[in-house]
């Protein structure tokens, strides 16, 4: 019986084993380490999606980051958010609103 243990011992531990090696990456896989050191070229506007040049995806990410920048707003949209913030203070006093 311990002969038994000992065989079913070894076959679970390298069915352990050869499930880790399936979690490894494929061979010809590119390791993140060297992908987060490529220089991106192109980039995409967070804005509205537009190609841009490196330069041009610097200057706005500092653009965006100041926090002394005014935002850019829609004025159709800013119509909205000021008609939505209206109901919202008149729908305590009139709750009939939709």
């Amino acid at each position: 019986m311990p002969r038994l243990y000992r065989v079913l011992t070894c076959l679970g531990t390298l069915a352990v084993l050869g499930d880790c090696a399936l979690a490894l990456p494929p061979p010809d896989d590119i390791p993140e380490e060297i992908l987060r050191t490529e220089v991106i070229t192109e980039a995409r506007s967070p804005l509205d999606g537009e190609p841009l040049s490196a330069a041009d995806y610097a200057a706005l990410q500092e653009h965006l980051r100041d926090p002394n920048t005014e935002p850019v707003v829609n004025p159709d949209i800013a119509e909205l958010i000021k008609l939505l913030q209206l109901r919202r203070l008149l729908k305590p006093i009139l709750p009939f609103l939709r």
